[in-house]
Order: structure tokens, then sequence, then C-alpha cells
């Protein structure tokens, strides 16, 4: 469902603050993976997910998302098929319109638009029980601007608008990093819970190892823009923490030295 093959990414080329964010990296994710994402700061998470989202260009390598090379797409021509939810809960969703008006947007994505944009009843009615899925009470707040709500109901929100369409790559870039861990827990169980409905192709970037451990099929382990560790059946539900430091020290030659995921 998603291919990198022999992507890279430089940044800065030819001055000092030269990045070599991507090197030559590969990976397959086979039709409702779930594949946790981890690695230090600098290592090359996020600009992987940018790089299949079409925020950044690959400087070499392709992109395919079920079997269709994506690699030259702008951004706005892959979100039909690409649902995303960002770290900061207020960059999902637009703050001066109501739910509704949030969803109705979401459920049009990659359609094209004409004046009549009038919220049908039918509509209204499928997003009030899409709300009622995440039991925060927002399926009686349809009208309520987005600006309004907690950065927890928000990043809910969020999460439910990049699913519902059923994209066939969902990203989830750091998405309960800027969450209290009570709310973070809630919007994870989310998160699994739509993944499993939908059977979304998943790439989960996180900061915490007990996270990147406790959900997926597969965990993928990235140091200085390329991925050193690649785990998943068995292997990956015998995992711990320390076992996991262990594998990333012996295949990396180097100690993982991000106390935020330690710590997480």
């Amino acid at each position: 469902m998603l291919e990198l093959k022999n992507v890279t990414k430089l940044f800065n080329a030819g001055t000092v603050n030269e990045k070599l964010a991507l090197d030559d990296i590969s990976l397959t994710l086979n039709d409702g993976d779930f594949v946790t994402v981890i690695g230090g700061n600098g290592a090359g998470k996020s600009t992987m997910l940018n790089a299949v989202a079409g925020t950044y260009f690959a400087d070499s390598g392709t992109v395919l998302v079920d079997g269709v090379d994506i690699t030259r797409l702008p951004e706005h021509k892959r979100a039909k098929f690409i649902g995303r939810v960002f770290q900061d809960p207020m960059m999902g969703t637009a703050a001066d319109m109501w739910i509704e008006e949030n969803m109705a947007l979401a459920n049009r994505r990659g359609m094209r638009r004409s004046l009549r944009w009038a919220i049908t009843k039918k509509e209204r009615e499928k997003y009030r029980s899409m709300l009622s899925e995440l039991e925060l009470g927002l399926e009686n707040r349809l009208s309520t601007k987005v600006g309004l709500l907690s950065g927890g109901q928000r990043q809910a929100l969020t999460l439910l608008m990049a699913v519902m369409k059923q994209p066939k790559v969902l990203l989830l870039d750091e998405h309960t990093a800027a969450l209290d861990p009570k709310t973070a827990a809630t919007v994870l169980q989310l998160s699994e819970k739509f993944i499993k409905e939908f059977n979304l192709t998943t790439l989960m970037v996180t900061h915490n190892m007990k996270d990147a451990i406790a959900h997926g099929n597969r965990l993928i382990m990235m140091n200085a823009g390329k991925i050193v560790l690649d785990i998943s059946g068995q292997e990956k539900q015998k995992l711990t923490v320390e076992k996991l430091l262990d594998l990333f020290s012996k295949s990396s030659g180097t100690d993982f030295a991000n106390d935020r995921a330690l710590l997480g």
C-alpha cells in the first residue's frame, strides 16, 4: 500500500547547515500494516512522513501509494488518499469554523467543488453519529466553533476527520505529544480503534518508546536518516524498552540519546 524506494532528502546543500535528513531509505508497508516509528531528534522520522505527504519532495528515489507513483504529486493532490494528524492540535482544523463545517470540508476532500456547499440533513446526522464514537459530547455541539474546544477535543476531531474518508495511508506525526497523559491515552485508544475498524495502513511517529512497542504490528527505528531496525511479529510482541535500546546500540553502533523518549 505504501512503498519508499531509495528515498533521499538533503536540506541546505552546500552550506554549513547541510543536513542529510533521509539517506537512501527503502520501506514497504502492506495493506493494513500499522507501523510505529521511533528515533532521536534529527533521525528523519518527520521528514519521512513529509516525503510521503508531499510537504517536501524527495531529492531522489520513489514514493508509491497503492502502486501509483506520487513522488512529484503536489501535497493537495495527495490529500484524497492520505490522511494526516499533526503534533499541534491547532493545525488540523479551522478554528473559526463550526465543527460540522470542518467535518464537511474533510468529507469533501479530493472531490470537485462547486458553489453549492450546503450541509444536508443526511450529512449532519452522519457527522453526529461519527462524533458520538469519540464519547466527548461533541455530537451535540455541531455549531460550536472549533477554536473553543480543548486541545484534546480538537485533536480527537482532527483524527476523526483524517479517517472519515478511509484514506489509503494514515500518517500520525507525534499526534499525542502536545497532550496531557490522560488525553494522550484517549487519543491513542481512538487511533487504534479507527485503524482496526477501517483496516488503515498507518505510519505513526511517536516520541514514546512504550507507545511504539505497545501499538501496531511493526516497529521501525531510525537514526541519522536511516532505518536501523525493523521489528515485527513475535519479536515485537516480546520487546521491552531495555531490549529495544540494546538492539539499537548493536545496529547503529551508538547509544540512544533521547531523554524524552526514554522517560515517556
